[in-house]
C-alpha cells in the first residue's frame, strides 16, 4: 500500500479508545467488562482483561478457540465446533469465510473469486454479496455478511457472559489494516447485530502492541526509537506484515502490507483443484478446504506433505518462501529499512509457529533477530484487544477525547 505513514500518539489512543462507550464512573467499573474478540476469517478468539492479566474464555467444548462456522440444519442452527464436524453431509447449508464477504460489493473481483471456491450460494441483493442458504424444508433465506457475522459474535458474548456471570454490552473487535472504512463499519455493524451497544474497531497491529505492552513502552518519550516488524500469518491463511516505529511517545506505521486474494490456503486450494485434472470437486470444496488449513497448521520442517487420500504433494516450501518472505521484502522496502535496523519480530497467528517459517525469518535477518513469541501468536490479537477494552474501563481517560 506504499509508504503510508500515520502517526497515533499512545496516549491519545487509550484516550480516544474511550469515546466509543459513554463515560463511567468508579461504581460502574466495578461491574461491567469489555472482552476482545478477534473476529478472524476461519476462527475467533474472545478474551478479558481480569485480576491484572487477560483470560481467553473457553468455547462450549472447553477449546481457546471457536471456528467461524455457521450451519443451517432445518432444525436447528449450528456454530463453530458443530457447524464444521458437520459440512461434509451439509456443505450448502454451512457458511465459512464469511470475513473475506464483508462490507464488500457484489461485482468486486474478489467476491466474484471467491464465488467459484464455496459450495454455498452467494447472490446479489441490492449490489451487496448476500449468502441464499435452505433454513428448512424448501425456505429459503439470503443472509447478509453481517447477519451470519452476528450469530458468531452472539455465540462469542454468550460464552464471555456465561463465564463472566453479567451481560456484556462492549467490546474491541481487532480488524487488519488493509480493511477499508465499509468493512470496518460493516465489522461493527455485526457487532451491534449481535447485541454489542458500544464497539471500537482498531487494526490488528495496534492490538498486538498492546499484548506486547508496547503501549507503555512508548509512553516514555526518552525511549529510544524501535522498529518492530509485526508476522502475522494464520492457518486460515491470510497473511500480512506490518512494521511500527515506536518512540518518543508514539507509534508510527512504517509499512503495512498484506498478500490479498493470494493467501496460502487459497493457494493451496487452488493448487488441489487444478491438479484434479479436469474433474468436477464442487463437491469437494469443503473438504478440501478443511484438508488444505489442516496440512497448512500440520505443515513443519518437511519439504512437502501429502493431504489424506488426495495423494497431491504440496511443495510448502516454495509456497512460503515466495509468499511469506516475498511480503516481508516488500514491507521492508516500503519502509525504507535496512535489515539491521529492524529491533523486534513480533509472531502473530498460529502458523507462524511453524519451524520452517521461523528458520525463513532468521535466515532472512542473517540470524541477528531472534523472534518473539512469548504471548502466544494464536491469543495475541484477542488479548491485545481484551488490554485495549481494560483502557476503556478506566474513567481518568473519559476525558481525554
Amino acid at each position: 500500500m506504499g509508504r503510508t505513514v500515520i502517526v497515533l500518539a499512545i496516549i491519545l489512543i487509550a484516550g480516544c479508545l474511550s469515546a466509543a462507550i459513554a463515560v463511567v464512573t468508579e461504581e460502574d467499573n466495578t461491574l461491567r467488562s469489555v472482552i476482545g474478540i478477534d473476529l478472524g476469517t476461519s476462527s475467533n478468539r474472545v478474551g478479558v482483561y481480569m485480576n491484572g492479566h487477560v483470560e481467553i474464555i473457553p468455547s462450549d467444548e472447553g477449546n481457546r478457540t471457536m471456528p467461524s462456522w455457521v450451519a443451517f440444519t432445518g432444525s436447528e442452527t449450528l456454530i463453530g465446533e458443530a457447524a464444521k464436524n458437520q459440512a461434509a453431509v451439509n456443505a450448502q447449508r454451512t457458511v465459512f469465510d464469511v470475513k473475506r464477504l464483508i462490507g464488500r460489493e457484489f461485482e468486486d473481483k474478489e467476491i466474484q473469486r471467491i464465488m467459484k471456491l464455496v459450495p454455498y450460494k452467494i447472490v446479489n441483493k441490492g449490489g451487496k454479496p448476500y449468502i441464499q442458504v435452505e433454513i428448512e424444508d424448501e425456505e429459503t433465506k439470503a443472509f447478509s455478511p453481517e447477519e451470519i457475522s452476528a450469530i458468531v459474535v452472539t455465540k462469542m458474548k454468550k460464552t464471555a457472559e456465561a463465564f463472566l456471570g453479567k451481560i456484556i454490552t462492549d467490546a474491541v473487535v481487532p480488524v487488519p489494516t488493509y480493511f477499508n472504512d465499509n468493512q470496518r463499519q460493516a465489522t461493527k455493524d455485526a457487532c451491534l447485530l449481535a447485541g454489542l451497544n458500544a464497539v471500537r474497531i482498531i487494526d490488528k497491529p495496534m492490538a498486538v502492541a498492546y499484548a506486547y505492552g508496547l503501549h507503555e513502552y512508548g509512553l516514555h518519550e526518552a525511549a529510544p526509537e524501535k522498529n518492530i516488524l509485526i508476522f502475522d500469518v494464520v492457518g486460515d491463511g491470510t497473511f500480512d506484515v506490518s512494521i511500527l516505529e515506536i518512540g518518543y511517545g508514539v507509534f508510527m506505521y512504517r509499512a503495512t502490507t498484506h498478500l490479498g486474494v493470494e493467501d496460502l490456503n487459497q493457494r493451496i486450494l487452488e493448487y488441489l483443484i487444478k491438479n484434479k485434472h479436469g474433474k468436477d470437486v464442487s463437491v469437494d470444496l469443503v473438504k478440501l478446504r478443511i484438508e488444505a488449513e489442516r496440512a497448512n497448521r500440520a505443515f513443519s520442517s518437511q519439504h512437502q506433505v501429502r493431504v489424506d487420500d488426495l495423494s497431491e504433494p504440496l511443495i510448502f516450501e516454495e509456497v512460503y518462501n515466495s509468499l511469506l518472505m516475498g511480503l516481508v521484502n516488500k514491507a521492508m522496502e516500503d519502509a525504507g529499512l535496512e535489515k539491521h535496523q529492524i529491533d523486534d519480530i513480533i509472531l502473530v497467528g498460529g502458523s507462524s509457529n511453524i519451524p520452517k517459517v521461523q528458520l525463513l525469518l532468521r535466515d532472512y535477518f542473517n540470524g541477528k533477530v531472534e523472534p518473539k513469541k512469548s504471548v502466544n501468536p494464536d491469543e495475541a490479537v484477542a488479548i491485545g484487544a481484551a488490554v485495549a477494552g481494560d483502557l476503556l474501563m478506566k474513567p481518568q481517560h473519559s476525558a481525554m477525547c
